[in-house]
């Protein structure tokens, strides 16, 4: 499975390129500020470019970023939560990249949700092309050709 991470930072001059980047995409995360509401107000614009570009059977994740800022909160759980309940599939948790406190795990759960989706023959053939493979060294050097002999020129 390829995961490609784009942060855009909600800028609109990114929005030709990233929209390249939605038609391939087997989950997308959108994260908004728990402290700035105005990156919350972004996120059904988000989802209008989502509907447009990618994939209907892409895994959805809402996640509020910064609860390490909760005494900045503009934005509740029950909002996020509430946002996330609109959208069939999509997920929801809150997280702070600062502490990282549930990073790990939204990626981990991300990947774990497209692979338990992915059918078992394509997830084989994924897995195969993504695995390098190791040759053991060989216990002798392989045998050197034999010197050629000087070739003389005119």
């Amino acid at each position: 499975v390829n995961l490609f991470c784009r942060d855009t930072a909600g800028q609109e001059r990114f929005n030709s390129i990233t929209s390249a980047y939605y038609r391939s995409a087997k989950g997308i995360i959108l994260v908004y500020d728990i402290t700035k509401k105005e990156t919350f107000d972004d996120l059904p614009k988000w989802m209008k470019m989502i509907d447009k570009y990618a994939s209907e059977d892409a895994e959805l994740l809402l996640v509020g970023n910064k609860l390490d800022c909760e005494v900045n909160r503009e934005i509740t759980r029950q909002q996020g939560e509430k946002f996330a309940q609109q959208i069939t599939g999509m997920r929801f948790c809150e997280a702070s990249a600062k502490d990282n406190f549930n990073v790990d795990e939204i990626f981990l759960k991300l990947v774990d949700d497209i692979l338990k989706k992915m059918p078992l023959d394509i997830m084989r053939n994924e897995l195969s092309n993504s695995i390098l493979s190791l040759q053991p060294e060989p216990e002798v050097p392989p045998e050197l050709p034999p010197p050629r002999p000087p070739v003389r020129c005119c």
